[in-house]
């Protein structure tokens, strides 16, 4: 073969490549994900297929939003601006009650429990359900945990007219604990033990009540679809679960 034919072999070769290279990513469906919050700990199973490339092999293209709440994806999903997200399925149940018609639905279970607690602090006088009362318990109006509250007051025999209730915003709740201006806090296990060991709090002095140890017996978050991105894109939701998993 002479040189002149080789060059244009190589750039047809090279044209080639790039058309191809173009058709698969054309085909790529795009998938718009909400977390349930910021980027912590359990946001990595989401993260991982993305720094891997598992989406990429199930022939997705995969964007990763954080959310303020339990509440945030399932309206992101249930709106349609998003197309899977991580949601409570508890919060979304009582979405679903208020509003039947909205499209949204779970399609995978993550968590066998629920992370709520109730984080105290020994030096507040909090080691059991009990303590709390004639305690400050501080509760964002809009948290998950905080929901539950009632149903751990039922389960633990706690008189709930004994405790004061502060609403507390989410930026403030671990600080506010840590500053000793309440005694104690709902939230999420995790989150807010990681929280107040940054705000200096010791470690031997974080109590946390994991609801699901007493009493309130419930599944947790689990991955949600819009209804109608799932009925057009079967294949992409599949292939997401597959690259998640």
């Amino acid at each position: 073969m002479g040189a002149h034919a080789m060059r244009q072999s190589m750039c047809a070769g090279i044209l080639l490549a790039a058309v191809l290279s173009t058709g698969a990513a054309a085909a790529e469906t795009s998938v718009k994900f909400s977390l349930d919050f910021k980027f912590e700990g359990p946001s990595a199973p989401f993260l991982l297929p993305l720094d891997k490339g598992y989406y990429k092999a199930e022939g997705l293209n995969v964007s990763i939003d954080t959310g303020s709440g339990s509440l945030e994806p399932i309206n992101r999903v249930a709106s349609g601006a998003y197309d899977m997200g991580f949601a409570d399925i508890n919060a979304l149940i009582k979405f679903r009650d208020a509003n039947p018609a909205m499209p949204v639905k779970a399609v995978f279970m993550l968590y066998n429990k629920p992370p709520f607690a109730i984080i105290g602090r020994k030096s507040r006088g909090i080691g059991k359900p009990t303590d709390l009362e004639n305690k400050k318990l501080g509760a964002p109006a809009a948290d998950s945990a905080y929901a539950q509250w009632p149903i751990f007051v039922q389960a633990n025999g706690i008189d709930a007219g004994k405790v004061t209730i502060e609403n507390v915003s989410f930026p403030v709740r671990e600080p506010m604990l840590a500053a000793g201006q309440v005694d104690a806090i709902t939230g999420f296990s995790f989150s807010s033990f990681i929280n107040l060991k940054d705000k200096g709090v010791p470690l031997d002095d974080i109590v946390v009540l994991l609801m699901a140890d007493y009493g309130v017996n419930l599944y947790g978050n689990a991955i949600v679809v819009n209804p109608k991105f799932a009925a057009a894109h079967p294949d992409a939701v599949n292939g997401f679960l597959r690259a998640f998993l």
